[in-house]
């Protein structure tokens, strides 16, 4: 039988303990850990979805137009779900979870048929300016079943994966020179163990994946001929992962154009789709012309087609109009087999 000094011990080592995950229960939750979501491909193995990105203007700034344009194609193509690169609410994100916006903003000018489909989202900048974890919440869902937003996280459709990164927190600026805006930084500090985690999360889901595509999603661009130019924070710290681990394509929005970036020193596809409502910025700067595919400085969306071995990705203007393609095929892992 143990003495009293031992049971005295014991206790003790039990209160340590529960006042240890006390407190931790109490620090703040970093929320930057990938969650996963299954969505089932066709039949055939193929997925088709559109890519829009900085709309949220309750229909203006040809908002409304591009809206009735996305339904038109996406019928078309018959689209599995539709991606948001953020800036879903301007200016200011959304105050609440009843704020109006989300509705006048969203609901209300995506109406189309064609798009009543998962609508997979990440956060921009201005939607930081809001309360961030409104627009994060699943009870807008009762509002719009279509509505999935986190700050990162991955959606698995077999043939391809897409792994969506919250790039906001990566830019110093909004730190460091706010320009007198306020942002909503719950869960996210402490800052770098925050992109840390990303970015770990990140390359171990890339290297783990099993799919023949690899697409990354962020609302900032890593490369860009517009008007904020190339994020040196994602080139810094995001670009050398997604090269390392074979990514094909890395979509973004931020700046308000439609772009398509393929440089020599690199095998992914830069990808801009920012053109859902306010554009024509009259701003264009690149110094390597043999890299720049495609530039628009105007409203539209971009389409994406994936099968097992082939994909391809149009750029549409605020009329529907194809304004460039690209394609591009791979073989399977399957295909290098040899049976004995």
């Amino acid at each position: 039988m143990g003495s009293q000094s031992d049971i005295g011990g014991s206790l003790s080592t039990v209160m340590t303990l529960l006042l240890c995950f006390i407190l931790l229960s109490m620090a703040p939750k970093l929320e930057a850990e990938f969650t996963t979501l299954e969505h089932a491909p066709n039949p055939d193995g193929s997925i088709s979805f559109l890519v829009i990105g900085d709309w949220g203007r309750r229909g203006l700034y040809n908002q409304s137009q591009v809206a009735l344009q996305m339904g038109r194609i996406g019928e078309k193509m018959d689209i599995d779900f539709v991606v948001s690169t953020g800036d879903n609410i301007y200016d200011n994100g959304m105050e609440s979870i009843d704020d109006p916006a989300f509705q006048l903003s969203f609901t209300n000018i995506y109406t189309s048929s064609s798009l009543q489909k998962p609508w997979y989202s990440v956060l921009g900048n201005h939607d930081y300016r809001g309360d961030v974890e409104a627009q994060l919440s699943p009870a807008l869902r009762s509002i719009d079943s279509r509505w999935t937003c986190m700050r990162s996280f991955i959606v698995d459709a077999e043939v391809a994966e897409l792994f969506f990164v919250d790039t906001t927190p990566f830019v110093d600026a909004y730190f460091l020179n706010p320009q007198d805006q306020n942002y909503d930084w719950s869960g996210v500090s402490p800052r770098e163990s925050y992109i840390q985690t990303i970015l770990t999360e990140l390359e171990m889901g890339l290297r783990e994946s099993r799919a023949n595509w690899k697409i990354v999603v962020g609302h900032h661009a890593i490369k860009s001929a517009s008007i904020h130019g190339n994020t040196k924070e994602l080139e810094a710290l995001l670009l050398p992962i997604l090269e390392a681990n074979k990514v094909d394509l890395y979509m973004n929005g931020h700046d308000h154009c439609l772009q398509h970036i393929s440089t020599s020193q690199s095998p992914i596809q830069f990808l801009t789709s920012g053109g859902g409502s306010k554009a024509w910025r009259g701003y264009y700067k690149w110094t390597t012309p043999e890299d720049m595919e495609f530039f628009y400085d105007g409203q539209g969306f971009m389409s994406v087609k994936i099968t097992r071995t082939e994909m391809g990705i149009a750029f549409y203007d605020v009329s529907g109009n194809i304004l460039h393609k690209w394609d591009t095929s791979k073989m399977l892992d399957t295909d290098f087999y040899f049976p004995l």
